[in-house]
């Protein structure tokens, strides 16, 4: 089921779609994050169908932990799959998730890794930002 958020754009989010989407080259990376050692049964299933397609060349993974810090007492995983002439969107997307502040240019930036359109990208900071011009 949508979430009143995403029930507000006027596309449908990537989310469970990342994999057909990256071969039909409208999306170039997918990104998944949770404590380390806490992805739910599910997402380790879906991850396994990724992890067929780095096996066979078509994908390249990366893992990429955030140790605890002082506002995040867990470790981060985070698990990067891109097509391989879009690998350099990953070292992006770790640098940006890095980023010791976010915004709008972060959010902006994030889902133009992730693929999103800029049409999609400007919707969707309109809706995450009312107070401030996402275009």
């Amino acid at each position: 089921m949508r979430n009143s958020f995403a029930s507000q754009l006027p596309y449908t989010l990537h989310t469970n779609r990342e994999l057909g989407l990256m071969f039909a080259n409208k999306k170039s990376l997918a990104h998944f994050a949770d404590a380390e050692g806490r992805f739910p049964d599910v997402v380790l299933r879906y991850l396994r169908l990724f992890d067929r397609h780095v096996q066979w060349g078509r994908l390249i993974r990366r893992d990429h932990i955030n140790p605890p810090n002082q506002d995040r007492p867990f470790a981060l995983h985070r698990i990067l799959f891109a097509l391989p002439p879009h690998e350099w969107r990953v070292d992006a997307m770790i640098e940006l998730m890095d980023s010791p502040v976010w915004g709008i240019e972060q959010e902006r930036r994030e889902g133009e890794l992730l693929g999103y359109e800029d049409w999609m990208n400007a919707h969707f900071l309109k809706l995450r930002f009312p107070n401030r011009n996402g275009d």
